[in-house]
């Protein structure tokens, strides 16, 4: 996931994370511990939170949701 964009499109939606969480049937914090990449989100959460968000061009979902990691933190 390329947190910083997701970031970015979810603070331009006006949407808050407990909202998105709860239409994904998670906890706020699951939210926040996949979009900070520290666990995966489900095709179900990315198809909802497209829905959501609004993400309906496939090359931006691509680019939200399944950025290659070029560099790996140390």
């Amino acid at each position: 996931t390329d947190t910083e964009l997701l970031k970015n499109i979810i603070a331009k939606s006006g949407l808050k994370l407990d909202y998105l969480a709860k239409k994904c049937d998670i906890s706020r914090q699951s939210l926040t511990n996949k979009i900070m990449n520290r666990s995966l989100f489900t095709a179900k959460e990315i198809d909802i939170l497209c829905k959501e968000l609004k993400i309906v061009n496939l090359v931006e979902k691509e680019h939200v949701f399944f950025v290659k990691k070029l560099k790996k933190m140390s």
